[in-house]
């Protein structure tokens, strides 16, 4: 940001920063989950928190995706804004009924009396062999549940200015860290800022194709963009940030200008969080399309444990740069 003293951190601690602001800012904010306290988490996202603000607001639970949601829920629907973590995405089904029936419903069904502030945190996708029940990407699957906000940063800055805007908002977020992104750095401002729920982002211009990306190939898409550069394709990179809602303006726009579009997410390809992207481009800009979109996506098969494996069937940089010269 023009004017702004940047320096260079973690995705891993741009989350932690956001938690201590807002900790700081709002007494009412809390936060729990599975070894989220004293041992500082699965990722160590929140070590330090239980030291800073104590057991009242900070507190480790027992293993149960169920109890966690359900004090999540409770505890907002009393006034408190909790972050809830859940460790990974798969575990998130232990407490479907309370996501899907509960969490997502109670402020509609209140008719707005009920304000639903809960975050749930959720380390999300493979690339660490953690096999087929620690791997998943979630988070198409809830985007066909209305009520719910669903959010997928894919950098340091936008991590920490979306969590932020998550732990203010009355309505519940589901808030996905895919884990490959929590060593990477990125610029952040020191001073305090929030990023927009509801909002794309251009995170590289370019006049030959359209990559619309999630999550964290968007990581993959900008490092494509450098090594097709070399050989004279300009690639646009647009990420959506938040699935829900979907701002389709800066897609669309791009389409308008390149004519060409790939999408790149992570989670299985059929009726992914691209599937929904492609959708809307062809009901918004089939227009402006001079190829068929293509799509890149793991495959639809359970995670492998092998990392050979792995990485045959999940979202690689050569499968984007592959996609890309296809439609060009």
């Amino acid at each position: 940001m023009k004017g702004e003293s940047m320096r260079e951190i973690t995705y891993r601690e741009a989350i932690g920063e956001a938690y201590r602001e807002e900790m700081k800012r709002d007494k009412m904010v809390v936060t729990f989950g599975e070894d989220l306290a004293e041992y500082g988490g699965a990722f160590a996202v929140t070590a330090g928190l239980l030291e800073e603000f104590g057991p009242d607001r900070v507190r480790t639970t027992p293993i149960s995706e169920a109890a966690i949601m359900g004090n999540a829920i409770g505890s907002a629907m009393l006034g408190l804004r909790p972050v809830a973590e859940i460790m990974f995405d798969d575990f998130i089904f232990c407490a479907g009924d309370q996501v899907v029936n509960q969490l997502a419903k109670l402020r509609y069904m209140s008719a707005g009396q009920l304000k639903i502030p809960a975050v749930i945190r959720m380390a999300m996708g493979a690339g660490l062999s953690q096999a087929a029940q620690h791997a998943q990407c979630v988070m198409g699957m809830f985007m066909n549940v209305p009520g719910l906000k669903i959010v997928c940063p894919s950098t340091p800055y936008d991590v920490k200015g979306l969590l932020k805007s998550a732990i203010r908002d009355d309505s519940p977020v589901l808030f996905f860290e895919h884990l490959l992104l929590y060593d990477i750095s990125g610029d952040v401002p020191e001073s305090e800022y929030t990023v927009p729920i509801g909002k794309s982002d251009v995170k590289r211009e370019g006049k030959d194709v359209t990559v619309v990306a999630v999550a964290q190939t968007v990581q993959l898409a900008l490092e494509a963009s450098e090594v097709l550069e070399k050989e004279g394709i300009d690639v646009e990179v647009v990420d959506p940030v938040t699935l829900v809602p979907l701002d389709m303006i800066p897609i669309v726009e791009s389409i308008k200008k390149t004519g060409k579009v790939v999408i790149a997410y992570n989670g299985p390809k059929t009726n992914g969080a691209g599937a929904e992207i492609a959708a809307r481009i062809s009901e918004e800009a089939i227009e402006y399309l001079d190829s068929p979109v293509e799509r890149v996506a793991e495959l639809d098969c359970p995670i492998p444990f092998a990392p050979e494996l792995e990485n045959a069937v999940t979202p690689q940089l050569d499968d984007i740069i592959d996609a890309i010269k296809k439609v060009v």
